[in-house]
Order: C-alpha cells, then structure tokens, then sequence
C-alpha cells in the first residue's frame, strides 16, 4: 500500500485480499489480545473493590498498559529492522505470558501495574509486527486485512467478557479468564516460529530514500489520521473499563451481569469488523470510518440516556457497531498514508495508542470519582465528534494532495 493511493471513485482500484497460512498465522495475534483486553478491562471495577481502591488508582491500570504501549512504538521499527517481526513477534509473547502470571497472583497496585505493563509491551510488539505484516503483504488489500483480523479478535474477545461473568458468578473471580489469555498466546507463538520463507515477518526492506529525497516527513492526512485512531482507541478503552460500573449504577444490575453486558459493545465491534472489512475493498475508508463515528453517537446517547439493562446493552450493541472501525481503519489509513515507511509510521501508531489507554481511562476514572460515572461519561461523546472531525479533514487533506499531484503531472 502506498501514500498515493487515492480514494475517489476516479481512481479508485480493488482492494481484495486472499486469505493464506500467514494471514491466518496473524489473525491470531489479534484474539491473543482481543482475548485479554476484553476480558481484563471490564475488570477494573471488580479489581478496585478487591484492592480497596478508588476509581482513579484503578485507572492506573490503563495508565501502565499505555507506557507499555509508548515504550512498544519506541522500540518497534529498531526490533524489526534489527531482528526481523518474527522474532519481534515471538518477543512479545515472551512479555505477554509473563505479564498474565504477574497479574493473576497479584493482589495490590505494587504488582498488578507492572503486570499491566508487560502485558500492554507484549501484546504491541506482537500486534505492531502483524499490522505492518499483513500490509506488505496483501498490498492494497491492507486495510481490509487489518480491519478483519481485528474483528476475528473482537469476534473471539466477544466471549471473554462472558466468560469473566461466569466466573465471577460460580465464586472463582475475574483471574481463570485472563489466564486463558496463555493459551491463545503459546498457541499462536508455535505457528508464527512454524512459519517459513515469508518476507513480510523478516527484517523490512530499506526505504530508497533516492527516490524521495526531499520527502523526509509524512504527509498531513497521516497526522489527521492518527488523531483519529487516538480518539478511536480512548473511546474503546474508556468504554470497556467503565461502561459495567455505568450499566451497573444506573440499571441497578448485579457487576457479573454488568461485566458480562459490556459483551454487547464487543458483539457490536465484531459486526462492524466483519462487514466493513470487505466494504473497505470496494469503498473508500475514509467515509465508512466517518458513518461509523456518526454511529457510534448514537449508540453512545442511547446507553446513556437508558435505566434498563436491555435498552442499555442495545445502545452497547450500537455503540460497538461505530466503535468497531475506529482502530482498524484508522490505523490502516496511518500505514498507507506512510508509503514505504510501515514500521516507522506504527511505531508512531503505538505511541498514539499509549497516549490514549493511558490518559483516557484514568482520566475518565477521576472525573467519575469527583462527579460520577454518568456525568463522566459526556468524555467519551466529546471524543466521539473530535474524531468524526479528524477523519473529515483527513480526507479532505487526501484529496488535496491528490489534486496537487495531478496538477504537477500535467504538461
């Protein structure tokens, strides 16, 4: 995929994919991490009771992913093109089993944050060496290969939010379905090392920086781009850390039922995932990731204003059909806009990522402890339309640039 790759209907080319052994390989990165975030996030709450903690300290939790993440966007481009993504891969699942163990024997602050951190620094490298690989290899197909690996691990995530509620029901508590998390991670760490003769998880090739000497920085529509991502990503995770305490305080329902709703937004993302990965092959992305900020207020608005759990797990529903694009296309739009730079722009990627996990949540968490989770929560609308906005300037940044480089070809 390159930057120039235009989006108007004029110009517009397939953007198919053909799914193989390394696709598949890679999609399983996406439910390692689908698996655990959908699984511990919802646990915050439930891990602030059982350690005694405010809202905001439980925060931090967020907070600790999110250095992992920034400390994962530092490293990424020199791991990949010193060791390749297979072995960046293999790296991060090393941190990924470590950080479970931490963080299911951990009973305080003092060890569940730095099993947070090493989960959120696994889980990077092994998700910032699949994105990039799934573009270089399926080419123009890239966003729709991201966008369904991320709904395959949604779609798997989509249980662990019910599998959470079970335990937590039958007495054994949130840690049997995090630990889970170290089966899909070994799991997919042996296929990955299996692996042979595939270019996309082997070192990057140098950026031919003859052809380009002029062009050092990337183009304005990345940077539009990646506010949305970041607006997309602190949406989800401010929702899925604090939505079960909302449902919870406002319907009344019990925390395993209300842990277990947060599945509805999930089940919402997956939908989304799976219909819009291949729409992107034929649809210009930019405008599905603007209809689905436009969904996402109005799924936002109908869980906020509900005082039943049906009506608050339909507006989870769709909220998570809005929510569902944000990431994946995003992200997709950042690499494409980087040309030849994939790595670079993704480490770029995770730094925005940690920004978001890390001062969203937590900020969220504060305000709640001041003025209440449903007052709180008016956050995540205002993030809503800051995205809607970046997405809308980002296109209009594409077509831009587009107009100018037909204007230069001119005679």
């Amino acid at each position: 995929m390159t930057a120039a790759g235009p989006t108007t209907d004029r110009t517009r080319r397939p953007r198919a994919f053909q799914r193989d052994r390394l696709t598949l390989t890679l999609d399983g990165a996406f439910v390692t991490w689908g698996w655990f975030l959908y699984a511990f996030t919802p646990t915050v709450p439930l891990i602030a009771g059982e350690q005694g903690i405010s809202f905001a300290l439980a925060g931090l939790h967020g907070t600790a992913m999110a250095v992992g993440s920034v400390v994962s966007g530092f490293v990424t481009p020199w791991v990949s093109r010193r060791f390749g993504r297979r072995v960046q891969f293999l790296a991060g699942t090393v941190a990924i089993l470590a950080g479970v163990v931490a963080l299911v024997t951990g009973t305080a602050l003092v060890a569940t944050l730095p099993a947070c951190f090493l989960l959120s620094l696994g889980g990077n490298l092994t998700i910032t060496a699949a994105q990039p690989a799934l573009v270089v290899h399926h080419g123009a197909g890239g966003p729709s290969a991201v966008t369904e690996a991320n709904g395959i691990g949604s779609g798997v995530g989509l249980l662990a939010p019910l599998a959470v509620g079970l335990t937590v029901a039958v007495g054994w508590g949130w840690r049997p379905a995090v630990a889970a998390t170290v089966l899909f991670a070994v799991g997919v760490a042996v296929a990955v090392a299996t692996l042979r003769d595939e270019p996309a998880l082997s070192r990057p090739a140098p950026v031919a920086h003859a052809d380009r000497p002029a062009d050092v920085r990337f183009p304005p529509e990345l940077w539009f781009f990646w506010a949305s991502m970041v607006c997309g990503s602190a949406i989800e995770f401010s929702t899925t850390f604090w939505a079960a305490d909302l449902l919870a305080v406002r319907t009344g329902a019990s925390a395993s039922l209300a842990t277990a709703a947060v599945s509805g937004l999930i089940g919402g993302m997956t939908a989304a995932r799976f219909v819009l990965g291949p729409l992107a092959a034929h649809k210009a992305p930019e405008k599905l990731l603007m209809l689905s900020y436009a969904v996402a207020l109005l799924g936002w608005a109908g869980f906020w204003t509900a005082t039943s759990p049906a009506l608050a797990v339909a507006g989870l529903v769709v909220a998570g059909l809005g929510y569902g694009a944000m990431y994946p296309m995003s992200v997709s739009l950042v690499l494409r806009a980087a040309g030849g730079r994939p790595d670079k722009a993704q480490g770029i990627a995770s730094l925005g990522v940690g920004l978001a996990t890390g001062v969203a949540p937590f900020a969220l968490g504060a305000i709640a402890d001041q003025i209440g989770t449903h007052r709180a929560f008016v956050v995540v609308a205002g993030l809503i339309v800051l995205g809607g906005c970046s997405v809308t300037l980002g296109l209009r940044a594409v077509r831009r640039r587009v107009a100018a480089e037909r204007t230069l070809r001119l005679p």
